[in-house]
């Protein structure tokens, strides 16, 4: 072990099998790896809120106590739950260019999320830390090798399209989970929002609002369930285009 090794947190020293756990006498056969697993499988099963130090032991058959020694927190175990959850990025196709491959990395977390939605519900309370993190980090920085943007820039296109991903996926997902309960779709919620603005809100009052009312576009819509999103990322990606062209005729 370093000298330095001793700042990292002893969960993350774990994660990226710097070395083991610290702990006395730990259960045979309980490592951080199955405590991570069981927390995944209880997630993925009956949603986050189910999620607890308590719960977890008991799908291992183990004591809560144990736990304390490979995780200290509820929100270490979250943590390292997200990093299992999200795995490994894809490979990255070579000479595809910039613009496919953000598209790819936006397409490719959307899926994700789509597939472990309880991952969008955990807050984010640091930046990339843990190993398949990075990964999908560098994964990102990846597809900007050799345009004209700074490594500050690459940077923040990563964050802002994540976040793009982020939220609708969040969004969406709170449209489905209130239209299940109201035992809808999330269409025919949406349908009913259009038919229900029309009584309320008077075009009079909030003009713009009666344009959009008066398009018929709530009510009737031909936009695919994704057409928001598709939309706000390539808007995005159309002002990062300008940027790097800008930079290339300079």
């Amino acid at each position: 072990m370093s000298a330095h090794e001793d700042d990292i947190p002893p969960v993350l020293a774990a994660a990226w099998g710097l070395r083991e756990r610290p702990g006395k006498g730990p259960r045979p056969g309980l490592t951080l790896e199955r405590i991570v697993a069981a927390g995944v499988r209880v997630a993925a099963a009956e949603g986050l809120g189910a999620v607890s130090m308590g719960r977890v032991a008991s799908e291992l058959g183990a004591s809560t106590m144990s736990l304390y020694r490979y995780v200290t927190a509820k929100d270490e175990l979250l943590d390292l739950m997200v990093d299992a959850a999200i795995g490994q990025p894809p490979a990255l196709p070579p000479g595809e260019g910039w613009r496919a491959g953000l598209t790819r990395f936006a397409h490719t977390y959307l899926d994700l999320l789509r597939r472990q939605p309880w991952v969008i519900r955990v807050p984010i309370n640091s930046p990339p830390i843990t190993p398949n993190q990075i990964a999908w980090m560098n994964y990102g920085l990846a597809t900007m090798a050799g345009t004209a943007l700074r490594q500050d820039e690459r940077l923040y296109t990563i964050m802002i399209v994540s976040g793009i991903v982020r939220n609708w996926a969040l969004i969406a997902a709170d449209i489905s989970a209130a239209a299940q309960a109201g035992g809808v779709t999330a269409e025919q919620a949406m349908f009913g929002y259009g038919r229900l603005l029309k009584r309320l809100a008077d075009p009079a009052r909030f003009p713009a609002v009666g344009e959009l009312i008066a398009s018929g576009v709530l009510e009737t819509p031909e936009a695919g369930p994704d057409d928001d999103f598709e939309f706000g990322l390539a808007r995005f990606l159309d002002g990062l285009e300008a940027l790097i062209g800008s930079r290339k005729t300079a």
